[in-house]
């Protein structure tokens, strides 16, 4: 089976309690659709984990390129690789577990995924007026981790593809942590091209809560850090 989830933030015990609840094995993928690092405690770990699942696919979030961004502006300044390293590491709280593969990893990730009946993207694509998808090669990273637009209600993409997403967290529109669907009928079904996008962010640092769901069956599934 395949799961997605986004912004999981650093939150590595909580991850480990919804691989544990949905059986994950070599059999299924998980997508994890950005903001894996940053205000969780366990960033790297988290990273590390991730990397280290050979099913396991990554894109970046805004986390994740404010964090490159940092990076390459040190590597522009300086020739001292072993410092840069020592600065990364302050950048977590976690940090000693960084490596170079890790920031290697991080550096090479895409930035959208796109599937026979579905797009993952980690806060929203590109529109034309009429709702249309434009070419997502002519996406800027700037739109695809950034922009809030894509979580209003209203904004309901034309395509025949679901648009899986993240980064503003679910509870700011309905004041719950659970995933939202949009389907494009009245009715809701259970495939994932009855759905025009899936808004997946569970605000997990601060919620304790992280959830994914089932690309083939739509079912949802919720692990809790027992500390919040």
């Amino acid at each position: 089976m395949q799961y997605c989830l986004s912004d999981p933030h650093g939150c590595y015990g909580v991850v480990c309690r919804l691989l544990e609840k949905i059986k994950f094995c070599e059999r299924d993928t998980l997508y994890v659709l950005g903001d894996f690092i940053d205000k969780g405690p366990e960033s790297v770990r988290l990273a590390n984990l991730l990397f280290t699942l050979p099913n396991a696919v990554c894109i970046v979030g805004n986390h994740e390129y404010d964090f490159l961004k940092y990076y390459q502006g040190l590597m522009q300044r300086t020739a001292d690789y072993d410092g840069v390293l020592q600065k990364l590491r302050a950048y977590f709280s976690d940090g000693h577990l960084l490596d170079w593969d890790i920031v290697d990893r991080l550096e090479a990730l895409p930035f959208f995924l796109e599937r026979e009946d579905w797009i993952g993207v980690h806060s929203g694509l590109p529109l034309r007026a009429d709702g249309t998808l434009l070419p997502l090669q002519q996406a800027i990273p700037e739109q695809l981790v950034y922009d809030r637009r894509f979580k209003d209600p209203d904004v309901l993409p034309k395509s025949e593809k679901c648009i899986l997403y993240g980064h503003t967290p679910v509870r700011y529109l309905t004041g719950r942590d659970e995933i939202l669907f949009y389907p494009r009928n009245a009715q809701k079904r259970g495939t994932i091209a009855d759905y025009r996008k899936i808004h997946l962010d569970m605000m997990t640092s601060k919620s304790g809560v992280l959830g994914c769901v089932c690309i083939e069956t739509c079912e949802c599934f919720y692990a809790r850090d027992p500390k919040f």
